[in-house]
């Protein structure tokens, strides 16, 4: 190693410390789960019996000390990568059993699994062929309350899928094409949601089953995270966007102003000495009634061959105050000791103590970080 290298190395070991980062007001205790590399983690519970059970990849693990596996069914690999890129709970065919929704890159289709209820293997139902799935995500598209099904298919339509009765999915195409990158919020203030791609933000319009989605092409965020954040950062009344690059370095805000009527978009650092920032969540983490952004670096995304691809892995919250974004560190270091924060994580209450809890997957491991509250609590 010479020394701009070992130099670059301890640079990038100081970053979460360079970042207005502090010493985290929330302390969490980290409960290794397992060391399967599913990138996708959910949240639900499994067996009705009134507890949450964690569920990734080929396994789900009963609550609540998670100590127990049981087989959903194999997951196909292609190196280092399994097909199991989301894991979305629904009751798709409505037997009260909570099911799930995934797909993968390497199949391209958008798939549901179907829990049995009685222990044995979960059949496997085939929703779309979208063509490759970067992740997928559930956007509530036409406020009636029920998620709709958002493939991110980078260089393919984007389109979403409706569920309309059991095991029933209707297709609504939104653009032609779009890139790696997805997000939903109301940007432009006319009370629907729009949803946002790497190369613009997409207006909804009236009718989504007739009307057609405008492109507004005001940024262009290269391979953007998923989700991309929409929120209102410094409560002026206009949604922002929070971004993280999910194969370079980078994350950062667009803060929405206003010219002349025009929306316009204007870019503030985060922290831009982390690489591959692929998704994130925006939620009360510290219990203070505000949001908070919650995201990490994935552990080998590309086979380690991403820019800072063999940089230490690392999960944090990032807490606006007022001005800007304060880093606070959960779990940061080399592989064993930091925690990657793969394709798809989840957070909840966990156990019912009123802390939410933060479930992490990734070819580093599936990771449970309890969030022990304040120090004083």
């Amino acid at each position: 190693m010479n020394a701009s290298t070992r130099w670059f190395s301890f640079f990038i070991a100081l970053t979460p410390f360079l970042v207005n980062a502090q010493e985290t007001t929330v302390k969490f205790q980290k409960q290794v789960i397992a060391f399967e590399s599913t990138e996708s983690v959910g949240i639900f519970d499994v067996d009705n019996d009134g507890t949450l059970d964690l569920v990734s990849g080929s396994f789900w693990y009963k609550g609540p000390a998670y100590l127990h596996r049981f087989l959903i069914g194999q997951v196909k690999r292609f190196g280092e990568y399994y097909e199991d890129f989301s894991t979305i709970p629904m009751d798709v065919n409505e037997d009260g059993q909570m099911d799930f929704i995934t797909g993968g890159w390497f199949e391209g289709t958008l798939i549901w699994k179907e829990n049995p209820g009685d222990g044995s293997e979960w059949q496997t139902h085939e929703i779309a062929n979208t063509g490759n799935i970067e992740t997928t995500r559930g956007f509530d598209i036409d406020g009636d309350g029920i998620m709709e099904i958002v493939p991110n298919t980078p260089g393919k339509p984007l389109a979403y899928y409706k569920k309309t009765g059991p095991t029933q999915f209707e297709k609504y195409p939104v653009a032609d094409t779009h890139g790696h990158g997805l997000g939903f919020g109301d940007i432009n203030g006319d009370g629907r949601g729009d949803l946002v791609v790497s190369q613009g933000w997409l207006e909804a319009p009236e009718n989504l089953k007739a009307g057609k989605w405008i492109l507004h092409a005001d940024f262009n965020l290269g391979d953007a995270s998923i989700p991309m954040i929409v929120a209102d950062v410094n409560q002026d009344g206009l949604a922002d966007l929070i971004v993280g690059q999910a194969h370079g370095y980078g994350l950062f805000w667009m803060e929405q102003k206003k010219e002349s009527g025009k929306i316009i978009f204007a870019k503030h650092e985060i922290d831009p000495y982390q690489s591959q920032y692929h998704t994130m969540e925006w939620v009360d983490i510290d219990n203070d009634g505000q949001n908070e952004l919650v995201t990490g670096k994935r552990y080998r995304a590309h086979n380690g061959k991403d820019p800072g691809g063999r940089d230490y892995a690392g999960l944090y919250y990032f807490k606006w105050n007022g001005e800007s974004f304060t880093k606070n560190v959960i779990s940061y270091g080399p592989l064993g000791e930091g925690k990657g924060s793969g394709l798809y994580f989840s957070i909840a209450d966990l156990d019912g103590d009123d802390w939410k809890d933060i479930v992490v997957a990734g070819k580093d491991g599936l990771v449970v970080f309890k969030n022990l509250g304040r120090p004083e609590n």
